[in-house]
């Protein structure tokens, strides 16, 4: 998986913020991001995600923009408009809600 850069602040489309007051691993940020997901959404599905601390970010595209990183392009070209951002950007998901179509 590549690694991203440093993602400006202000490039995610309303972003839901969760804060936990600790750090999290990214499965524990998977799992809340999740939750939250499934209470704003009927029938959410990941689309796209970025881990700060290791850099990782799926899927694997490469930047198709010069403003925003390529997975949240991917995302949000696929309908991607559920963004949720775990303790300011540590962790961010972005879902489509299914059940809107």
């Amino acid at each position: 998986m590549a690694r991203c850069e440093i993602m400006p602040k202000g490039v995610l489309t309303k972003p839901v913020m969760v804060y936990q007051g600790r750090p999290l691993d990214f499965a524990q940020a998977r799992k809340i991001a999740d939750q939250k997901a499934r209470e704003l959404g009927a029938d959410p599905m990941l689309l796209a995600w970025y881990e700060a601390k290791s850099g990782k970010f799926s899927p694997p595209v490469e930047c198709c923009s010069e403003t925003k990183p390529g997975w949240i392009v991917y995302a949000e070209s696929r309908g991607g408009t559920l963004t949720i951002d775990i303790n300011d950007e540590e962790d961010i998901f972005i879902y489509l809600d299914t059940s809107q179509y």
